[in-house]
Protein backbone atom coordinates (compact mmCIF):
# COMPACT_ATOMS: atom_id res chain seq x y z
CA UNK A 1 0.00 0.00 0.00
CA UNK A 2 1.58 3.81 -1.08
CA UNK A 3 1.52 6.14 1.45
CA UNK A 4 -1.65 7.79 2.62
CA UNK A 5 -0.29 11.03 3.74
CA UNK A 6 -1.71 13.21 1.14
CA UNK A 7 -4.95 10.91 0.86
CA UNK A 8 -8.15 11.92 1.82
CA UNK A 9 -8.77 9.73 5.68
CA UNK A 10 -12.57 9.41 7.24
CA UNK A 11 -13.06 8.20 10.52
CA UNK A 12 -16.12 6.37 11.04
CA UNK A 13 -17.82 3.58 13.24
CA UNK A 14 -17.16 -0.21 11.98
CA UNK A 15 -19.68 -2.28 9.99
CA UNK A 16 -19.81 -5.85 9.64
CA UNK A 17 -17.79 -6.01 6.62
CA UNK A 18 -14.59 -4.37 8.23
CA UNK A 19 -14.12 -7.24 10.29
CA UNK A 20 -11.53 -9.03 8.66
CA UNK A 21 -9.69 -5.86 7.86
CA UNK A 22 -10.00 -4.88 11.54
CA UNK A 23 -8.69 -8.48 12.25
CA UNK A 24 -5.88 -7.99 9.79
CA UNK A 25 -4.20 -4.67 11.05
CA UNK A 26 -4.72 -5.83 15.00
CA UNK A 27 -2.95 -9.25 14.23
CA UNK A 28 0.08 -7.87 12.40
CA UNK A 29 0.62 -5.47 15.43
CA UNK A 30 -0.06 -8.82 18.02
CA UNK A 31 2.16 -10.65 15.26
CA UNK A 32 5.09 -8.15 16.36
CA UNK A 33 4.29 -8.06 20.05
CA UNK A 34 3.23 -4.51 20.73
CA UNK A 35 -0.27 -5.15 21.52
CA UNK A 36 -2.06 -8.13 22.35
CA UNK A 37 -3.98 -10.33 19.54
CA UNK A 38 -7.61 -10.34 19.11
CA UNK A 39 -9.81 -13.58 17.46
CA UNK A 40 -12.14 -12.63 14.60
CA UNK A 41 -15.12 -13.74 17.10
CA UNK A 42 -14.06 -11.37 19.39
CA UNK A 43 -14.18 -8.59 16.86
CA UNK A 44 -17.69 -9.67 15.68
CA UNK A 45 -18.24 -9.53 19.28
CA UNK A 46 -16.98 -6.07 19.99
CA UNK A 47 -17.56 -4.80 16.69
CA UNK A 48 -20.24 -2.14 17.88
CA UNK A 49 -16.54 -0.96 19.79
CA UNK A 50 -14.87 0.05 17.08
CA UNK A 51 -13.54 2.68 15.05
CA UNK A 52 -11.89 2.37 11.29
CA UNK A 53 -9.89 4.82 9.11
CA UNK A 54 -10.84 4.20 5.32
CA UNK A 55 -8.27 5.66 2.84
CA UNK A 56 -8.46 5.62 -1.06
CA UNK A 57 -5.57 4.24 -2.37
CA UNK A 58 -5.07 3.78 -5.83
CA UNK A 59 -8.77 3.58 -6.18
CA UNK A 60 -9.10 0.99 -4.00
CA UNK A 61 -9.83 1.56 0.02
CA UNK A 62 -8.91 -0.07 2.69
CA UNK A 63 -8.65 0.33 6.66
CA UNK A 64 -5.46 1.56 7.84
CA UNK A 65 -6.47 2.13 11.21
CA UNK A 66 -8.64 1.02 14.11
CA UNK A 67 -9.60 1.65 17.56
CA UNK A 68 -11.97 0.36 19.74
CA UNK A 69 -13.76 1.91 22.73
CA UNK A 70 -14.35 -0.53 25.90
CA UNK A 71 -17.05 0.96 28.51
CA UNK A 72 -16.22 -0.82 32.00
CA UNK A 73 -19.09 1.39 33.88
CA UNK A 74 -20.92 4.76 34.08
CA UNK A 75 -17.59 6.91 34.11
CA UNK A 76 -14.78 4.43 32.29
CA UNK A 77 -14.02 3.43 29.80
CA UNK A 78 -10.61 1.84 27.59
CA UNK A 79 -9.32 2.89 24.64
CA UNK A 80 -8.09 -0.65 23.10
CA UNK A 81 -6.80 -2.05 19.74
CA UNK A 82 -5.54 1.12 19.08
CA UNK A 83 -3.97 0.36 15.43
CA UNK A 84 -2.24 1.66 12.24
CA UNK A 85 -0.97 0.06 8.87
CA UNK A 86 2.81 1.29 8.76
CA UNK A 87 2.15 2.82 5.13
CA UNK A 88 -0.22 5.64 7.14
CA UNK A 89 2.26 6.18 10.19
CA UNK A 90 2.43 9.58 9.99
CA UNK A 91 -0.81 11.11 8.94
CA UNK A 92 -2.54 11.37 12.37
CA UNK A 93 -4.58 8.22 11.90
CA UNK A 94 -3.50 7.34 15.43
CA UNK A 95 -4.45 10.70 16.86
CA UNK A 96 -7.60 11.01 15.02
CA UNK A 97 -9.02 7.91 16.33
CA UNK A 98 -8.64 8.54 19.79
CA UNK A 99 -9.84 11.75 19.23
CA UNK A 100 -13.27 9.81 17.91
CA UNK A 101 -12.86 7.53 21.07
CA UNK A 102 -12.45 10.82 23.31
CA UNK A 103 -15.51 12.38 21.57
CA UNK A 104 -17.61 9.49 21.70
CA UNK A 105 -17.18 9.12 25.66
CA UNK A 106 -17.62 12.38 26.17
CA UNK A 107 -20.79 12.40 24.60
CA UNK A 108 -21.90 9.09 26.46
CA UNK A 109 -20.99 10.77 30.09
CA UNK A 110 -17.90 9.26 30.70
CA UNK A 111 -15.86 11.07 32.93
CA UNK A 112 -12.48 9.49 32.31
CA UNK A 113 -10.96 7.05 29.72
CA UNK A 114 -7.60 4.82 30.07
CA UNK A 115 -5.37 2.66 27.56
CA UNK A 116 -2.99 0.17 28.36
CA UNK A 117 0.53 0.55 25.94
CA UNK A 118 3.87 0.45 25.12
CA UNK A 119 3.91 3.43 23.32
CA UNK A 120 2.82 5.99 26.20
CA UNK A 121 5.28 9.27 24.72
CA UNK A 122 2.00 8.87 21.34
CA UNK A 123 -1.12 9.02 24.52
CA UNK A 124 1.09 11.66 26.60
CA UNK A 125 0.95 13.92 23.53
CA UNK A 126 -2.84 13.27 23.03
CA UNK A 127 -3.29 14.93 26.62
CA UNK A 128 -3.23 11.57 28.56
CA UNK A 129 -0.70 10.82 31.78
CA UNK A 130 0.60 7.81 33.03
CA UNK A 131 -1.82 6.16 35.50
CA UNK A 132 -1.02 3.59 38.48
CA UNK A 133 -2.47 0.41 36.82
CA UNK A 134 -4.13 -0.24 40.90
CA UNK A 135 -6.09 3.23 40.19
CA UNK A 136 -7.92 0.67 37.27
CA UNK A 137 -9.56 -2.73 39.13
CA UNK A 138 -12.06 -2.84 36.94
CA UNK A 139 -9.55 -3.36 34.09
CA UNK A 140 -7.10 -5.49 36.58
CA UNK A 141 -9.74 -7.78 37.44
CA UNK A 142 -11.98 -7.54 34.62
CA UNK A 143 -9.25 -8.71 31.63
CA UNK A 144 -5.70 -8.67 33.34
CA UNK A 145 -6.25 -11.59 35.55
CA UNK A 146 -6.67 -13.47 32.46
CA UNK A 147 -4.17 -12.43 30.24
CA UNK A 148 -0.58 -14.59 29.81
CA UNK A 149 1.37 -11.39 30.89
CA UNK A 150 -0.68 -11.27 34.17
CA UNK A 151 0.47 -10.95 36.83
CA UNK A 152 3.98 -8.99 34.93
CA UNK A 153 2.38 -6.75 32.34
CA UNK A 154 4.96 -4.99 30.81
CA UNK A 155 2.27 -2.32 29.22
CA UNK A 156 1.95 1.51 30.73
CA UNK A 157 -1.52 2.56 32.19
CA UNK A 158 -2.36 5.92 30.51
CA UNK A 159 -5.60 7.86 31.60
CA UNK A 160 -7.24 11.45 30.43
CA UNK A 161 -9.89 12.96 32.26
CA UNK A 162 -13.11 14.16 29.94
CA UNK A 163 -15.22 16.11 32.16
Amino acid sequence: MESVANKVLSVRKARTDDASEIFSVVARHAAREVMLERSIENIYDNLRDFFVVDAAVEGASGVVGVCSLHIWGSELAEIRSLAVDPSASGAGIGRSLVEACIDEARAMGLKKLFALTYVTGFFEHVGFHVEDKAELPQKIWGDCAKCAKFPVCDETAVAIDIV
